[in-house]
C-alpha cells in the first residue's frame, strides 16, 4: 500500500508554518551577501560552481584530488590542468589567478594558496573539528544555541580489520571524552529532557560497514557475526557512559542486512529495553516507505520505542550508476519530487504512530519540516516522540527558527582530517549546487508559492518505474544481486541440487551421439580434491578423426543455415543459460574453485556473448552496397569452414561459450576441446546447445588429452581456423604448426589466440589510496590471480610507496581464504596440484630477489596457496617478468610516473594495465602510451564485460580482435565481393541507378 499524504488534513497548516519559517531563515541572509558582493573565496568557489556546470564538475575534482597533493607546485600543477580546459568557463579572477607558465613560480604559489586556503575554509563550514577538542567546542557552541549533536567519524574507508577495530576504538574514546566534557554541561531542558525524561547529552552516529571490511550481504551470516560482536561492544560501552548511539544507512546493497542485523541485537535481553538507539530510513529508496512499515511492526513486537532518523539519502549518484551498470532495478526515485513525496508520506506514517517510535526528520527544505510540524501539532505528539535534524554547516538559519518555535533541533557533526573528510564535502558540495537543491533555489529567490509547493507527482507510479529506458543497442544480462535474499537462497538450493549429481559420466558428443570412449578421468573440486565432480571420456585420435569427418559432411547443409535461424539458436542457449545461472554458476565454483560471485559474473558473460555475437552476425549479413550506376557491386561474408576450439579451465563457461558460439554464428561447423581439468562445465554447455537445436554434426564436444588430440585437430588439413585461449608456449606452438601447409591442404589456417599477461597496475601520488588499493586487492587475488586480465605487478611511485604497501599488506591480510562456495571465501584455491607446485616455485625465486611482504597461509585439504605479496622487486626481476597465473603480487618502486610507464611497459605482454591516478596529464598519456589491449582508469583490471570492454591484447598477448567486440566475428568469416554489370544494351534498371 502506498501511504499518501493527507493535504486536507495537513497542508493548511503546513503552509501557515512553512511561511513562517521561510521567513525566518529569509532574515539577514549573509551568504547571500557574500555571494553578490564576492566577499570570501570560499563562498565564491560555490557561487561559480552554481553557475557553469563544466566548471561545477572540474572544481570538484579538483577539491577530491587536494588532499593528496603535497605541495603548492603540485597543486597550482592540478589546478592548471582540472580548470584550464578550453570547455571550462571561468570568471575573470579565476582564469587570471591561473594565467602562469611555471606552477613553482610567485603567481602559482599565491594561486595554490589561495585556493587551498579557501577549500578548507569550506571544508571546515561542513566539517565539525580535525579532533575531538575541536568537536567538543563545535558542540558547546551548539548547546549555548539550543542545539543537541550526533557525531560522525569521518575516516579512511575501512578496507582492513586493522580499521576496523581502529574504527570500534575510535569511537569508544570518541563516547569517553564526550561524556567526561559533558559532565561540566549545565541542562539545557529544551534538548537535555522531554515529556519528564532525562534525555542523552552525547549521541554518535555509527556506520556498519565500518566494523567489518569484508561486510557483503552474499556472506549475510559471516558479516552479522562480525559486524554483531563489535555492534555489542560499543552499545555496553555507550550504555556505560550514558551515550546514544544512531546507526546511519549507507548503500542500498547494505540495507536489508544491516537492517536484519540491528533487529535481532536490538532484541536480545541485554538490549531490548533500551530507547536511546537509533536507526535510519532513507526516502530516496523506492522500497523505503515499506521498510518504515515494517519496522514500525517490529517496534510493536519488541515493546520499546527506538529513533527513526528520515533523510532523503545521500548516495543518488552512486545508486543509479551501480544500478545502470549492473543493469538492475533502480533502487532509487528518479525524480526528485519523488523523493520529497516520499519524505512527505513517511513523515505522517512515522508521526501518527509516535507511540511505538521516535521520528528525528532530516532535512533542510522548509516544506518537509514544515509539514512534520503540522502533523505532529495536529496529532498532539509529545515533544519526547520527534525531533528535526539538520546537518552541520547546511541548515543553520532553519535550525534556529525551529529552535525559536521550541523544537529540539539535533544537528549532525562529521568530524574527522580533511584527507578522509573531503569524500564527505563533495556530497554536501553536490547537495549544495544542485539544481534541485532547496538551499540553492532559496537562495535563487524562487517565489515562495514555488518552493513550498507539495510535491506534483504520483508517488504509485514514480515507484512502479523501476527500470530506465534501456539505450539502444545491446544490453547485457545483470548479475545476480545477492543483496537480494530469495537470489541468496536460490544459490543454496542449487548447490544443492548440483551435489545430488557428483560423479557422473559425461561422454564425448560427436555427430550427434555422446560415444564411449576407452579412457575416463576424474575431474575433482580443487578445493576439495578428494571430492569427484564428475568422470569424462577422453577420444582417441581415431574418434577425433571421425568427429572432424561429421563436421566436414555437416559444413554445406549449415553453412545454407539461414543466419536468422543460426542466431536464434543462441538466443535459445542464453535463455536456457539464464534459466539455469545458478546451477551453472555452482558447477564452476565446484569444479574450478571460482568464488560464488565470480562464477554468477562468468554466467552472465557467456549468456551475452550469446546473445551479442547472434546480433552482430545478423548486422554482418547485411553487407555492404557499394552501387553505382550500371553496377552492383555487393560486399559479403562467408564461413571458413571447420573450427577447432580450444578453450581453457580458468573461464571454462564464458571463454568456452563465447570461442564456440562466433564460430557457430558464422556458419563454421565447430569442435570443441575443452581443458582437461574443467570437461564437466563444457559438458554442460553442450547439453545447452544440443537442447536449444544445434543440428547434428555441426557442433562437436571432443575432450581429449591435448598433446595428442589438440595437436591433431590443429595440424588436420581440414581445419580451417582454430581458436585458441590458453599459455604463451602453448599458443606459439599452435601459431607455427598452423603455419605449415598440410598435404592437401588447399588453405592457410586462421589463428585466434588470447596468450595471457603480466599485467600492471600504475598507482601515482595524486592517487585515492582507499580506492587502489581495494582495486588492486581485487585485481591480484580475486579468482587466486588465476586469470589472464590479473594483476600481477603494481608499480607505485615512491612518494607513496611505503603508505601504499602498508595498507595494501593489511587489506590482503583481511581477506578470506577458503573453499570456494563459502559465501565468505575471496581467495579460493588454484586449479590442481600442478598448478600449485609451479606457483610455488615462483614464490621461492620470488625471495631469492625481493623482499616478502606478505605470505599468507592456507588450508590444507585442498590445492590452496595464501596469497604472496613481493615489495621492492626489480623491474626485471623474474617475478616480474614470467606469467605465474597465481595469487603472487609484486609491488615495483618507480621514482616518478613517467619511469613507472617505463617499468609497465617493459614486458612481452600487451593485455590488461590500470592507472590510479587524479592528474589528468597522467591519464592522458597512459591513454597514449601504456601498451594494453585493455586499460583501466581508476577501477580493477578484471572483469571485462561484452560490448562494453571487448578483450583481449597484443604483442605476445596473443593474436586477433578483441573477444565481445564488434569485429570479433570477422576472424569466423571470409569476404567476398560481388560484381554485377546490370546493363543490357546500355540500358539498366532503375534500382541499379539509385
Amino acid at each position: 500500500m502506498v501511504l499518501q499524504v493527507q493535504t486536507s488534513t495537513y497542508e493548511a497548516k503546513t503552509q501557515e508554518i512553512a511561511r513562517q519559517l521561510l521567513a525566518a531563515t529569509q532574515e539577514n541572509r549573509s551568504f547571500l551577501a557574500s555571494l553578490r558582493d564576492q566577499m570570501r573565496w570560499d563562498d565564491k568557489l560555490l557561487a561559480w560552481a552554481m553557475s557553469n556546470p563544466g566548471l561545477r564538475v572540474q572544481l570538484f575534482r579538483f577539491i577530491d584530488t587536494l588532499p593528496a597533493l603535497h605541495s603548492k607546485a603540485e597543486i597550482a600543477s592540478h589546478l592548471q590542468e582540472y580548470l584550464g580546459d578550453e570547455s571550462v568557463e571561468l570568471p575573470a579572477a579565476l582564469k587570471g589567478m591561473l594565467n602562469f607558465a611555471n606552477p613553482d613560480s610567485m603567481p602559482g604559489q599565491v594561486a595554490a594558496t589561495t585556493v587551498s586556503t579557501a577549500v578548507e575554509t569550506l571544508a571546515h563550514k561542513y566539517i565539525a573539528g580535525e579532533n575531538i577538542q575541536q568537536v567538543i567546542k563545535t558542540v558547546e557552541r551548539l548547546r549555548k544555541e539550543k542545539m543537541a549533536f550526533t557525531i560522525d567519524l569521518l575516516g579512511e574507508a575501512v578496507i582492513t580489520e586493522t580499521e576496523a577495530q581502529s574504527y570500534l576504538e575510535r569511537y569508544q574514546e570518541l563516547i569517553t571524552q564526550l561524556t567526561e566534557a559533558s559532565k561540566r554541561w549545565g541542562n539545557i531542558g529544551a534538548i537535555d529532557e522531554a515529556d519528564g525524561e532525562q534525555l542523552a547529552k552525547v549521541q554518535v552516529s555509527v556506520k556498519l560497514t565500518a566494523f567489518y571490511s569484508q561486510f557483503d550481504p552474499l556472506d549475510a551470516q559471516g558479516s552479522e557475526q562480525r559486524v554483531s560482536d563489535r555492534i555489542r561492544i560499543l552499545l555496553r560501552h555507550a550504555k556505560n557512559l550514558g551515550a546514544a548511539i544512531h546507526f546511519d544507512m549507507e548503500q542500498y546493497a547494505y540495507k536489508d542486512l544491516t537492517l536484519n542485523i540491528l533487529q535481532k541485537i536490538l532484541l536480545e535481553d541485554e538490549f531490548r529495553q533500551r530507547t536511546d538507539i537509533g536507526i535510519t530510513i532513507q526516502a530516496y529508496l523506492r522500497d523505503s516507505e515499506n521498510d518504515a512499515r515494517n519496522a514500525i511492526a517490529w517496534l510493536k513486537q519488541r515493546g520499546y520505542p527506538l529513533t527513526i532518523r528520515l533523510v532523503k539519502g545521500a548516495y543518488w549518484d552512486q545508486e543509479t550508476i551501480k544500478a545502470a551498470q549492473k543493469h538492475w532495478a533502480q533502487p532509487v526515485f528518479n525524480d526528485k519530487a519523488a523523493t520529497d513525496a516520499n519524505f512527505e508520506a513517511i513523515t505522517q506514517l512515522l508521526l501518527e504512530n509516535h507511540q511505538y517510535v521516535y521520528s528525528a526528520i532530516g532535512s533542510h527544505n522548509v516544506r518537509s519540516q514544515a509539514l512534520a510540524i503540522a502533523i505532529a501539532e495536529t496529532l498532539n505528539v509529545p515533544r519526547r516522540r520527534f525531533e528535526m535534524q539538520v546537518l552541520y554547516g547546511m541548515g543553520d538559519k532553519l535550525a534556529k527558527a525551529l529552535v525559536d518555535r521550541g523544537y529540539r533541533v539535533r544537528v549532525y557533526c562529521p568530524y574527522g582530517e580533511l584527507l578522509p573528510g573531503m569524500a564527505y564535502l563533495i556530497r554536501r558540495l553536490l547537495e549544495n549546487t544542485a539544481n534541485s537543491s532547496f538551499l540553492r533555489q532559496n537562495l535563487e529567490d524562487k517565489p515562495v508559492e514555488e518552493l513550498l509547493a507539495p510535491p506534483d507527482i504520483n508517488l504509485a507510479h514514480a515507484k512502479a518505474l523501476r527500470h530506465k529506458e534501456e539505450e539502444e543497442g545491446f544490453v547485457g544480462v545483470a548479475d545476480t544481486d545477492f543483496a537480494e535474499e530469495e537470489e541468496r537462497k536460490e544459490a543454496v538450493q542449487a548447490f544443492t541440487k548440483v551435489r545430488g549429481e557428483l560423479g557422473r559420466t559425461y561422454l564425448p558428443l560427436i555427430n550427434g551421439e555422446y560415444v564411449q570412449t576407452a579412457e575416463v578421468i576424474d575431474s575433482v573440486n580443487p578445493s576439495n580434491f578428494s571430492q569427484v565432480v564428475g568422470k569424462v571420456g577422453l577420444i582417441t585420435v581415431e574418434q577425433a578423426e571421425a568427429a572432424m569427418q561429421a563436421a566436414k559432411a555437416a559444413f554445406p547443409g549449415w553453412r545454407r543455415t539461414p543466419v536468422k535461424q543460426r542466431a536464434d539458436i543462441l538466443r535459445r542457449a542464453a535463455d536456457l543459460m539464464e534459466q539455469r545461472r545458478a546451477e551453472l554458476s555452482a558447477w564452476i565454483v565446484l569444479e574450478v574453485g571460482k568464488p560464488v560471485k565470480e562464477a554468477d559474473a562468468e554466467v552472465s558473460e557467456a549468456i551475452d556473448f550469446c546473445r551479442y555475437y547472434a546480433e552482430e552476425m545478423e548486422r554482418l549479413y547485411e553487407g555492404i552496397n557499394y552501387d553505382v550506376p550500371g553496377e552492383t557491386n555487393r560486399y559479403i561474408y562467408q564461413p571458413r569452414g571447420i573450427a577447432v576450439v580450444i578453450s581453457p579451465w580458468n573461464f571454462p563457461l564464458a571463454i568456452a561459450c563465447g570461442m564456440t558460439v562466433a564460430a557457430l554464428v558464422t556458419g563454421n561447423c565447430t569442435l570443441l576441446k575443452p581443458a582437461e581439468t574443467s570437461s564437466v562445465i563444457t559438458a554442460k554447455l553442450t547439453e545447452i546447445l544440443v537442447e536449444a537445436g544445434i543440428p547434428q554434426g555441426v557442433f562437436q564436444y571432443v575432450p581429449g588429452k591435448g598433446s595428442q588430440v589438440g595437436a591433431y585437430l590443429v595440424s588436420h588439413p581440414d581445419t580451417h581456423l582454430i581458436a585458441f585461449t590458453g599459455s604463451q608456449e602453448v599458443g606459439c606452438r599452435i601459431y607455427a604448426e598452423a603455419a605449415t601447409l598440410k598435404p592437401l591442404q588447399k588453405h592457410m589456417k586462421r589463428v585466434i589466440a588470447e596468450m595471457g599477461g603480466k599485467n600492471a597496475i600504475i598507482v601515482d601520488e595524486s592517487a585515492d589510496l582507499d580506492q587502489a588499493v581495494v582495486g588492486v586487492v581485487q585485481s591480484a587475488f580475486g579468482y587466486s590471480g588465476q586469470k589472464c586480465s590479473a594483476c600481477s605487478r603494481v608499480v607505485v611511485v615512491e612518494a607513496i610507496y611505503d603508505a601504499f604497501v602498508r595498507r595494501l599488506v593489511e587489506a590482503t591480510k583481511s581477506l578470506n581464504i577458503g573453499e570456494a562456495e563459502l559465501p565468505s571465501t575471496q581467495v579460493g584455491p588454484v586449479i590442481d596440484a600442478n598448478a600449485r607446485d609451479r606457483i610455488r616455485e615462483y614464490i621461492e625465486k620470488g625471495k631469492a630477489e625481493s623482499q616478502v611482504a606478505l605470505e599468507l597461509s592456507a588450508p590444507e585439504h585442498g590445492y590452496f596457496i595464501g596469497p604472496v605479496i613481493f615489495s621492492e622487486v626489480p623491474p626485471n626481476g623474474t617475478i616480474a617478468q614470467q606469467e605465474i597465473f597465481g595469487p603472487v603480487l609484486a609491488v615495483i618502486k618507480a621514482k616518478d610516473f613517467t619511469q613507472a610507464l617505463a617499468i609497465a611497459n617493459g614486458t612481452d605482454y600487451a593485455l590488461t594495465g590500470g592507472i590510479y591516478s587524479r592528474t589528468p596529464s597522467h591519464i592522458q598519456q597512459a591513454q597514449e602510451e601504456f601498451e594494453v589491449g585493455n586499460l583501466y582508469i581508476n577501477r580493477n583490471i578484471t572483469g571485462a564485460i561484452v560490448g562494453r570492454q571487448p578483450f583481449g591484447g597484443f604483442k605476445l598477448s596473443g593474436v586477433g580482435s578483441k573477444a565481445g567486440g564488434p569485429d570479433y566475428l570477422l576472424q569466423f568469416l571470409e569476404p567476398r565481393t560481388i560484381t554485377e554489370n546490370i546493363q543490357r544494351q546500355g540500358f539498366a534498371p532503375i534500382e541499379g541507378v539509385d
